[in-house]
């Protein structure tokens, strides 16, 4: 298990939630001190935590949650997540580790390489910067100032279960999203799969890709 610092509880704050096609939903904002990264995380606590709640570790994805982007799966992964999360009990963890950890504009560089044709795992190695830089010590933190130390995790990805349970947190099970599929991210969804084991499938993505399953 990896030691880290005690993070503690900053403020509390009630906020209502809306999306844009009408969904709504009261949500507690969960601010900290002392996490290990120093970033603003922010927890959004959603229904009453049970014993073993659902938990979504959701990093920052500006042009997916902010502006709609079809190049990625992120707005519609954040709005499933708030409502499962809702109608159960639990937390969004939101993370501000845009690009996988790279930052927005190495992100949009990685774009511009990915329209050259590299995948998005390639485009971060051209740029000399990692696969996936995301380290989920901060989300361990947060979890254990919220009193979460066992949990389902709401997600395709194994490493984020991985690293949890490396920091002590109990990961009980993984529990797959839905599979957002667009015109413009279905390469991307597809070497998320190839790169790095995501639960997706591949040969429905391989076809609607238009490439062989070789």
């Amino acid at each position: 298990m990896r030691d880290h610092p005690t993070a503690t509880v900053r403020t509390r704050v009630r906020v209502p939630l809306r999306f844009g096609d009408g969904y709504s939903v009261d949500a507690e904002l969960v601010t900290f001190h002392g996490l290990d990264d120093g970033e603003e995380h922010l927890a959004v606590v959603l229904g009453e935590i049970g014993a073993n709640p659902l938990v979504r570790l959701h990093s920052e994805c500006l042009t997916g949650d902010v502006f709609g982007s079809a190049r990625c799966d992120c707005g519609p992964q954040l709005r499933e997540a708030v409502e499962r999360i809702a109608d159960r009990g639990g937390v969004l963890l939101y993370l501000r580790q845009e690009g996988r950890g790279i930052g927005l504009y190495n992100k949009l560089d990685a774009y511009a390489l990915q329209d050259q044709g590299l995948d998005t795992y390639a485009a971060n190695a051209a740029l000399g910067l990692p696969e996936d830089g995301r380290d989920y010590t901060a989300a361990a933190q947060m979890l254990r100032a919220l009193g979460i130390g066992s949990l389902d995790l709401l997600s395709n990805n194994p490493d984020k279960a991985d690293q949890l349970r490396e920091l002590g947190v109990t990961v009980s099970r993984r529990v797959p999203t839905g599979v957002f599929t667009t015109d413009h991210n279905v390469r991307y969804l597809r070497a998320k799969v190839l790169q790095t084991q995501h639960t997706l499938p591949l040969p429905e993505l391989t076809e609607r890709a238009g490439l062989s399953a070789g």
